[in-house]
């Protein structure tokens, strides 16, 4: 849950950084944009920190570092949101740091490497802490998602895989809210069952032709759902009433790569940028267990 909360803070608290982003990158080495890049990556690197300690890791006592393996909890749908965490922190950083003026090789080499270690350093926290500890499959996640938006920016210098989100309420929160949250806040961050994780692209990317609609995208997910708990694949309330069964869910949908769409008016692809992170609301195929369905949105 934590790697959720991290990236929406960082969202947060880097917004004006954001907003500078979308006017054209200096030419060449801009100091003043470069020192006040650096100063907003670092004030948001410094608060969502005592925001983590505050929010998370105050419930919880202290103890030896250590390490523990999650790596098979919640069908792996927090993995996925890890490497998410990553690609867009990636995405966020790299992209500001060619505002600055700095190239785009070296821009990206430095945004991968802040989110990297920011999000290492979330892991070491987690190491003193008697909840979690510290866990190599969060750093596996987070290096897959580092990776690629590096490898994308290096050998096509462009995203053609984006990675997105997306939240549906599932309706489960109510039987656990104390660990799946009581509130919208809190459920965006803690039911794995509401959230959905996305590769989205164009199959038209490469295509030569300039009729062909660059913007349309084929969209995957992942998800899970009836997972109550972390380690477990089958939950019954208390009461006796409710048993669930804990299903992966694989998704075929469409999406729109907002990047792609022939808009020239600045504030209109402003207003638009969150859809580079979210996915578009549209029909999809879910194969859920060993069931397919259609869904009217997703």
């Amino acid at each position: 849950m934590k790697h959720l909360f991290v990236i929406i803070c960082l969202f947060t608290l880097s917004s004006n950084m954001a907003q500078t982003s979308f006017f054209d990158p200096a030419d060449s080495l801009n100091k003043k944009r470069l020192v006040y890049t650096s100063s907003v990556i670092a004030a948001g690197w410094a608060s969502s920190n005592l925001l983590l300690a505050k929010i998370w890791y105050s419930e919880f006592n202290r103890t030896k570092w250590h390490t523990f393996d999650d790596s098979k909890n919640w069908m792996q749908v927090d993995k996925v949101g890890h490497a998410y965490s990553a690609y867009q922190f990636s995405a966020l950083s790299a992209k500001s740091f060619r505002w600055s003026g700095l190239n785009r090789k070296t821009s990206a080499f430095i945004g991968s490497g802040i989110a990297w270690a920011y999000q290492f350093g979330v892991e070491m926290l987690d190491g003193g802490n008697s909840a979690w500890g510290f866990s190599w499959s969060d750093i596996r996640a987070n290096t897959l998602g580092t990776g690629l938006f590096l490898i994308q920016e290096l050998t096509l210098k462009d995203q053609w895989i984006k990675f997105k989100f997306s939240y549906n309420e599932s309706g489960l929160a109510k039987y656990r809210p104390a660990y799946l949250g009581e509130n919208f806040g809190e459920k965006l961050l803690k039911d794995y069952n509401a959230q959905t994780y996305w590769l989205t692209f164009s199959p038209f990317y490469f295509a030569k032709n300039p009729n062909l609609p660059k913007w349309f995208a084929i969209a995957i997910g992942y998800g899970a759902t009836q997972k109550m708990v972390g380690d477990l694949d089958v939950y019954t309330t208390p009461d006796g009433l409710n048993t669930f069964h804990a299903k992966r869910e694989f998704i075929l949908s469409f999406d729109i790569d907002v990047k792609q769409l022939p808009i020239k008016n600045r504030w209109l692809k402003m207003a638009l940028s969150p859809f580079n992170t979210i996915k578009f609301p549209f029909p999809a195929l879910v194969w859920q267990g060993n069931t397919l369905y259609a869904k009217r949105s997703y």
